[in-house]
């Protein structure tokens, strides 16, 4: 039976196994022991795949900020007002979340104890900058208020946002039930900040 599994053992599924370990231990209290174990392979055989833990840890983080990313060079990202790209973002951001869980609450949870995690912090913070930089413009459009502090608001914004991961377990509801929250976290965070005609 092992070694069936070791036969289909591919570097994608070694992934989800070591994503999940790290998010049950922490990075930093997984060892390759804990992910031998939990992939019911040996330790040699994750080595087969990958050089270590922290190549694991940076295909995982890379997963999530590809993802988000991503959302930046969508045509509802770079088109049409300034208040409907960030609105858009902001969405897009959360449907990644959704879809991307494991993979998202693993690059919240980084710390910059490694190479890899300082990498993915100053990746986070270059997303996070090109997000506030399109609330500015909504401001100087004159769509969103201009007595809202834009780095309070990014920070609130991707707090909101930013907690699903705590929180959020997806339901049979599948793309629908990811769509209404969606939905309902721009809407809670942009009703307040947009300038009312």
């Amino acid at each position: 039976m092992t070694t069936a599994k070791r036969d289909t053992y591919t570097p994608e599924t070694l992934l989800t196994v070591a994503v999940r370990v790290f998010n049950e231990r922490g990075y930093d209290g997984t060892s390759m022991e804990h992910l031998s174990k939990a992939a019911g392979i040996s330790k040699s055989s994750i080595y087969h795949h990958v050089s270590g833990k922290e190549e694991l840890l940076r295909r995982a983080v890379s997963r999530a900020l590809d993802g988000l990313f991503a959302i930046l060079e969508e045509s509802g990202a770079t088109d049409g007002r300034t208040i409907e790209r960030v609105e858009y973002v902001t969405r897009r951001t959360v449907e990644v979340l959704t879809t991307e869980l494991p993979y998202v609450t693993l690059l919240l949870r980084v710390r910059g104890n490694t190479q890899t995690e300082r990498w993915a912090l100053e990746r986070r913070r270059e997303f996070d900058q090109r997000v506030s930089e399109l609330l500015k413009a909504a401001v100087a459009d004159g769509d969103l208020r201009a007595d809202v502090d834009i780095r309070l608001a990014t920070r609130l914004l991707f707090g909101m946002v930013n907690s699903l991961v705590e929180w959020y377990r997806p339901q049979p509801g599948g793309p629908a039930e990811a769509e209404q929250l969606a939905d309902t976290v721009v809407q809670l965070a942009f009703e307040g900040m947009r300038v009312t005609r």
